[in-house]
């Protein structure tokens, strides 16, 4: 066979290759070729570490004495954070970016930088038939939470954004924020509204946790839950059971975000224990999300942060004593990637290096939605 020949069959094989592929342009302006997926997602679990970065992971790692459910991830990759208006992204337009693939200014929800509205994967989702759900360990009108349910180019503009809960059909939210609903300074009770609208309104967490059908909002705090130190308890990993056992009676299929906020506050402190008891507690909502993929074909559960905060350095520790000194250059947000690890059905779409408004590219075209 003459050099000649070998050319031509490896061009015409790699044309075969390349017409059997997606080509899709990522944030960077790279070709990237895709192979399209061979089935459809029908859920997908979606947990946000608020301003979780590698070292709060690591020192996680570190102090624990039993292995954290990140080790379980084979598909990890790294997404970049900065906002349409700064290199260093506040909770609002990285919340946006996830939610909706766009980027938008800091301090704004759910819209565009000139403030029109975009429309959210659990908008998407609920449009397609699948049921929706949100949990956080914040009040569920704080930023993230608000990215994938609210448009508002103010994100402290709670009451505004607790109307926009009254817009959609979202099936479950678990969080605090009751006083943002009940006790409003324009008068308005949210709380009649959503009971009208067929909704299990609850406050107490046992009854939350018994409840496994229907609609349900779920107020565990008239505005943000406390610390998981100073007795906020097993509240995340039950709301997410929870969450899920609702949720998996829709026979298309479901999406659901859990958000374990208060990572982020331990970095805005600059307290390691409170970041690392956060960060412990996230984790078993993160096994809740992956005991429910093992029983459930179809199921993707994609774990991921915001942005990191802090800028949390480890300086020192020890494996054998499960301890880690830290230290932080900033009390706010800070720049650098944060990971993305995935496991289930999809999962391989998750690795490598992207952009954070490309999570939503992947959860849209997995789950086959136009």
């Amino acid at each position: 066979m003459t050099r000649t020949t070998i050319l031509i069959i490896s061009a015409l094989l790699f044309a075969g290759f390349n017409s059997c592929q997606n080509k899709t342009t990522d944030s960077a302006g790279e070709k990237q070729t895709t192979a399209a997926p061979s089935h459809k997602v029908e859920n997908i679990i979606l947990l946000i570490g608020d301003g979780m970065g590698l070292t709060q992971i690591s020192a996680g790692m570190t102090v624990s004495k039993e292995p954290l459910a990140f080790r379980k991830f084979k598909h990890i990759g790294l997404q970049t954070t900065n906002s349409a208006s700064d290199y260093i992204t506040d909770s609002g337009a990285s919340g946006t970016a996830l939610a909706t693939g766009q980027k938008t200014k800091n301090g704004m929800i759910g819209v565009d930088s000139n403030k029109n509205n975009l429309t959210s994967i659990l908008e998407i989702a609920e449009k397609n038939g699948l049921a929706t759900g949100l949990v956080s360990t914040s009040s569920i009108v704080h930023a993230t939470p608000a990215a994938f349910i609210a448009h508002n180019p103010v994100r402290y503009d709670y009451e505004g954004i607790a109307l926009d809960f009254l817009r959609t059909e979202i099936d479950v939210f678990i969080g605090g924020g009751y006083k943002s609903f009940a006790e409003r300074e324009d008068g308005k009770n949210l709380i009649d509204s959503l009971r009208k609208d067929n909704y299990q309104v609850m406050r107490d967490l046992e009854r939350i946790k018994n409840t496994t059908s229907g609609k349900l909002a779920g107020f565990t705090a008239e505005k943000h839950n406390p610390k998981f130190s100073e007795g906020r308890g097993n509240m995340l990993p039950v709301a997410t059971e929870t969450a899920l056992n609702i949720l998996d009676n829709n026979e298309k299929g479901f999406f659901l975000m859990i958000e374990g906020s208060q990572i982020d506050w331990g970095g805005h402190d600059n307290d390691a224990d409170y970041i690392l008891s956060e960060l412990m507690d996230f984790n078993n909502a993160v096994e809740k999300a992956l005991d429910f993929a093992r029983k459930n074909e179809n199921t993707l559960v994609i774990v991921t942060a915001d942005h990191e905060c802090g800028g949390m350095a480890i300086t020192g520790g020890s494996l054998e004593e499960h301890t880690i000194e830290a230290a932080f250059p900033t009390d706010y947000h800070t720049p650098v990637m944060v990971p993305v690890f995935a496991k289930g059905s999809g999962a391989e779409y998750f690795q490598g290096i992207y952009d954070n408004t490309d999570l939503f590219k992947k959860m849209k075209l997995l789950y086959g939605f136009e």
